[in-house]
């Protein structure tokens, strides 16, 4: 771990992806969200943990002393747990069943981007596959 990434840490800080989100960056950033993080972090996330369960949620995440820092992955503490090792504390999933390599792919254009969160409604997010941690 580099120290530039401890520099950056930031201190704690509708309806179904795909065709039915006009932006098809942000469905699939759904998609990631949907298969690896909303089932923790969605309606019954224990309440220290950072909600994830639709995009007004998600877009209280967002913003320069938050959780996600538009431009900044290596910045993002969002981004940073998804791309930890095992044995660092706080990454997630916590029980060692990283994200995909093209999921981390997709959350840092994402983030690089500026973190867009479409407007107008409401996009729910609903857990999908397996449950990404053992129990």
């Amino acid at each position: 771990m580099t120290a530039m990434v401890f520099a950056c840490l930031i201190p704690s800080c509708g309806s179904r992806p795909g065709a039915a989100i006009a932006d098809p960056a942000f469905a699939k950033v759904a998609g990631v969200l949907e298969a690896n993080c909303v089932h923790c972090h969605g309606d019954n996330r224990l309440s220290h943990m950072p909600p994830i369960n639709d995009s007004a949620e998600l877009a209280r995440l967002v913003g320069s002393n938050a959780w996600i820092v538009p431009g900044k992955p290596e910045c993002s503490r969002f981004f940073q747990v998804v791309t930890f090792g095992d044995a660092i504390p706080g990454a997630m999933p916590p029980t060692g069943h990283a994200i995909a390599r093209q999921d981390v792919a997709i959350l840092r254009h994402w983030i690089t981007e500026g973190a867009r969160i479409p407007e107008g409604r409401i996009i729910s997010f609903h857990p999908r596959g397996k449950r990404p941690r053992s129990e």
